[in-house]
């Protein structure tokens, strides 16, 4: 059974694999993912490489990392309750589980994955107290309950390590020979373009700077280390003494048309040999 991710994601690497595939190393002992998101990579590894390997995946979201760790847990509870409300799903429902803020692990994490298949273009966003705050999307049958989808991602997140930290103490965690994939909020072109509001905390300057400076220790450890970021001045001057390659990359989050085009975005490659 193929694991895909089972949320959609602003900035997932879905479309991008085939692009990135040259530049994943072939082997690597140990699978890191600070900024794991919907996990495109992780599970693209798992699928096509047919390598058996530990993996951490670790995200600064509470609520997406509880998520994945009822799907590793509890697979049939949660699509129980998934069918329970695509039974209930209106404009009503919709709003009311929007406002609501459950504590159980399996309510939250159904929670999660009604509003990801509902909501407006699948956007997750939250305001400064962590509120989810999309508004419902136009869907007329919206896939809430995806049994196949949930049960390939339970089979595939058995045995990985599930962190909720920040990304700097999950990558240092990694060791030479291990893989590390860093997937950050991108770094905006223009002031407009500024969407970093995975969760409550905002990945600014300072943040990418710090990023650069964890991506070179993995380095000096000996660790395979990839990176996606936007295609700007500063990335390209944080990385300058590492490989970099130019990827096409389409972009849907844009409310309007005009804006959903293919933009250039840089993966910036290093391997254990470059660390001399």
């Amino acid at each position: 059974m193929v694991a895909t991710p089972i949320v959609k994601w602003a900035g997932g690497k879905g479309r991008l694999l085939s692009q990135y595939e040259p530049y994943l190393p072939p082997r690597f002992k140990r699978y890191f993912e600070p900024f794991a998101g919907g996990a495109a990579v992780f599970f693209w590894l798992r699928n096509q490489r047919g390598l058996k390997f530990s993996a951490t995946l670790n995200d600064s979201n509470e609520e997406l990392i509880n998520c994945y760790q009822v799907v590793q847990s509890q697979p049939e509870p949660l699509l129980a309750r998934l069918r329970q409300m695509a039974d209930r799903h209106s404009h009503a429902y919709y709003y009311q589980i929007r406002a609501e803020r459950p504590e159980l692990p399996l309510e939250r994490a159904a929670r999660l994955i009604y509003l990801n298949k509902t909501c407006y273009n699948g956007l997750y966003r939250v305001n400064a107290s962590g509120g989810f705050n999309v508004p419902m999307g136009r869907y007329k049958d919206p896939s809430i309950v995806q049994e196949d989808k949930i049960v390939a991602a339970h089979q595939a997140l058995q045995g990985v390590q599930l962190w909720n930290k920040g990304f700097d103490d999950a990558a240092l965690a990694a060791r030479k020979g291990d893989f590390v994939y860093f997937d950050p909020p991108y770094q905006p072109l223009n002031a407009t373009s500024n969407f970093t509001s995975y969760t409550k905390d905002q990945f600014g300057m300072e943040q990418q700077c710090h990023l650069a400076a964890v991506f070179k220790q993995l380095v000096k450890r000996g660790c395979h280390v990839l990176l996606s970021n936007s295609d700007s001045e500063l990335v390209r001057d944080l990385y300058r003494d590492y490989q970099q390659v130019e990827i096409r990359a389409p972009r849907f989050i844009n409310s309007k048309a005009a804006g959903r085009s293919s933009i250039a975005e840089l993966l910036i490659l290093a391997n254990p040999a470059e660390s001399g």
